[in-house]
C-alpha cells in the first residue's frame, strides 16, 4: 500500500507541475491531459510495484522483466514521448523516427523539466535536464529536427533560464507553428 500511495503521489506531483510548466509555455490546455495513462491499471500498478521513490519505476521493472509492460503501454498513448514517432517507411523498409509536431515538443520540454525537478527535489538547476538529455545522445532514436530543437530549448533553460525559456516558447516559438 505504500508503494501505491507513494507512486500516485509522485505521478500527481509531476502531472501538476508539467500542467503549470505547459500553462508558462502556452499550451496549457493540451497540459490538462498530460500522462492520464499513468492512472490506468497497467500503467498504475506496474508502476506502484515497482516504485522505490528514487528512480522511475519503469526502470526497475526492466531490470526485473527484461522490458517494461507499462512504459510500452505509455510511450503508445502519449504524444509527447519521442518514441511515440516511430513509422515504418516504405521507401526505406524499416522503422524511422518522425518529426514531431511542434506542440508535442513543447510538451516534452514541460515535460523533461518538471521530471527533472522532481527527480532532483532541492538538488535540481536548470542545468540538469540537458545533461540528463545528453547521456542519452547515444541511443536515441528521434528524429534530427526534433532532437535539435529540445537540445536548443534545453540549452536556453541552462543558460537563460526558466523565465526566458518559457517566453521564447510562448511567444516566438509558437507563433511559428512549425520548426
Amino acid at each position: 500500500m505504500a508503494n501505491a500511495t507513494g507512486h500516485f503521489k509522485t505521478i500527481t506531483k509531476h502531472r501538476h507541475k508539467v500542467i503549470k510548466h505547459c500553462f508558462k509555455a502556452g499550451i496549457g490546455f493540451q497540459g490538462l491531459r498530460h500522462d492520464l495513462s499513468k492512472y490506468a491499471p497497467i500503467e498504475f500498478l506496474n508502476g506502484a510495484k515497482y516504485y522505490d521513490g528514487s528512480r522511475s519505476p519503469n526502470e526497475l521493472e526492466r531490470e526485473d522483466k527484461g522490458f517494461s509492460e507499462a512504459w510500452m503501454h505509455h510511450k503508445g498513448r502519449n504524444r509527447h514521448h519521442f518514441e511515440y514517432w516511430n513509422d515504418y517507411s516504405p521507401v526505406l523498409k524499416r522503422n524511422m523516427p518522425v518529426k514531431m509536431p511542434l506542440k508535442y515538443v513543447i510538451e516534452m520540454f514541460c515535460d523533461r523539466v518538471a521530471a527533472s525537478k522532481i527527480y532532483q527535489g532541492e538538488k535540481y538547476t536548470d542545468e540538469f535536464p540537458l545533461m540528463y538529455f545528453e547521456r542519452g545522445r547515444d541511443h536515441r532514436i528521434i528524429h534530427p529536427e526534433t532532437s535539435d530543437l529540445l537540445e536548443k530549448l534545453l540549452t536556453m533553460l541552462r543558460d537563460e533560464g526558466e523565465d526566458k525559456t518559457f517566453a521564447y516558447i510562448k511567444n516566438v516559438l509558437l507563433k511559428q507553428k512549425d520548426y
